[in-house]
């Protein structure tokens, strides 16, 4: 959640002289006195004029503590960076509340877009799957407000609560011209990390694992799920991470290091934050089955560097449609008055140094699963691949 190296390098100055101005913003005790005068109590006092006159005499009555949070708000969307957000204090409720176990959801995953959250897939048996809520819809409105311009976790945390509530959404499907009005009931989402089954093609058996997203422990997942089919006699492998967000970065490697003997998996480094890189660990479980990544533009981040690390180290054949193309990451931090800023803080690079931001990585060979039918187009191609492969 969402460039040349020079643009980088640009936004991250501007960062850099706002991260500096929260800090001693909250000190201004700390700073020498013609120092405070410039950097703190002028731009208070300008701001508070600002205010102040809108106060007296817009056409309209305004509400200060809203247009104070705006104001931090067109600081960070100065930025033009769609995965850097300042979240408000009710905001930021919002975001912790989209992390929180005990709210449940209705079923979905989802990424940002401009005029709200697109749905990148469905879980089968959930309140989204019975509304019929179609992966490529758009909720653009929940409980009758716009969510255009909310951060995504926030925006979220808008659509989650208790099991047994009910949120009502604005969805737009494609070809449609106005959004029409859903009510779903919120429930208690049970769908595991990682699920497996065989499939067989020609007399090949193929492991067909789907990773779901990269929390704690999906390395595990993955092993527990591909182990009992490879001790069946499984030939081949198709790893599937559509509509896969991401999530960690050590699970990205640990699920990498599953077929991958050891060599390097991805790099990061930020203007600010020193080059790290990191290796395969520990045994591959499946170093040498033909394999295949199925992706599509629900693949973003973690899903992203475990793709571009089994491609460019040769392991695999990625499949699918081209990735979202994140290729930064961010850091979460807590404002002494409980907002949050999220910040891209570097980006990283795949094996053979590339950094896929807004471009993704493109399949070598295409493949569409089409939302509108009950069958899944895009997985019989990735079978057919690794089946051609077997020996």
């Amino acid at each position: 959640m969402r460039s040349a190296l020079t643009a980088f390098l640009a936004a991250a100055t501007v960062v850099a002289v706002f991260a500096a101005g929260l800090y001693l913003g909250g000190h201004p005790g700390e700073l020498p006195s013609p120092l405070r005068d410039t950097f703190v109590e002028k731009d208070r006092g300008v701001r508070a004029e600002l205010i102040k006159s809108i106060e007296d005499n817009y056409f309209k009555k305004t509400d200060s503590r809203k247009l104070e949070s705006e104001s931090l708000k067109g600081v960070v969307s100065a930025l033009h960076d769609r995965f850097s957000s300042y979240y408000t204090p009710a905001e930021a409720k919002q975001f912790r509340q989209s992390l929180n176990a005990q709210f449940e959801g209705i079923g979905v995953t989802v990424q940002p877009d401009k005029r709200g959250l697109k749905i990148v897939s469905v879980f089968d048996n959930t309140p989204a799957a019975r509304a019929k809520l179609r992966k490529t819809d758009l909720i653009v409105g929940v409980n009758g407000k716009s969510i255009a311009g909310v951060p995504s976790d926030a925006a979220t945390g808008r659509i989650k609560g208790r099991a047994g509530t009910k949120v009502t959404l604005s969805i737009l499907s494609e070809g449609a011209r106005k959004p029409r009005s859903v009510q779903v009931e919120r429930a208690k989402i049970d769908v595991p990390i990682a699920k497996g089954e065989m499939q067989v093609k020609n007399g090949v058996k193929i492991a067909h694992v789907r990773l779901a997203t990269f929390s704690d422990g999906a390395h595990a997942a993955v092993r527990k799920e591909l182990e009992p089919l490879i001790k069946k006699g499984a030939q081949g492998i198709v790893l599937d991470l559509r509509g896969n967000g991401g999530g960690l970065l050590t699970e990205a490697v640990l699920v990498s290091s599953l077929f991958v003997e050891d060599g390097l998996i991805v790099s990061t480094k930020g203007r600010n934050r020193p080059e790290r890189k990191f290796d395969a660990q520990g045994s591959a479980l499946a170093p040498d089955l033909p394999m295949v990544v199925l992706v599509d533009g629900g693949s973003a981040s973690a899903s992203e560097i475990v793709t571009g690390a089994l491609r460019d180290r040769g392991r695999a054949t990625v499949v699918g449609e081209k990735t979202f193309g994140k290729g930064v990451f961010q850091e979460v931090e807590v404002l002494s008055d409980q907002s949050i800023l999220e910040l891209v803080v570097g980006r990283y690079f795949l094996p053979k140094g590339s950094n896929i931001a807004n471009r993704g990585i493109l399949p070598q060979v295409k493949a569409r699963d089409l939302p509108k039918t009950r069958r899944d187009e895009a997985l019989p191609v990735a079978v057919d691949r690794v089946a051609a492969a077997v020996r």
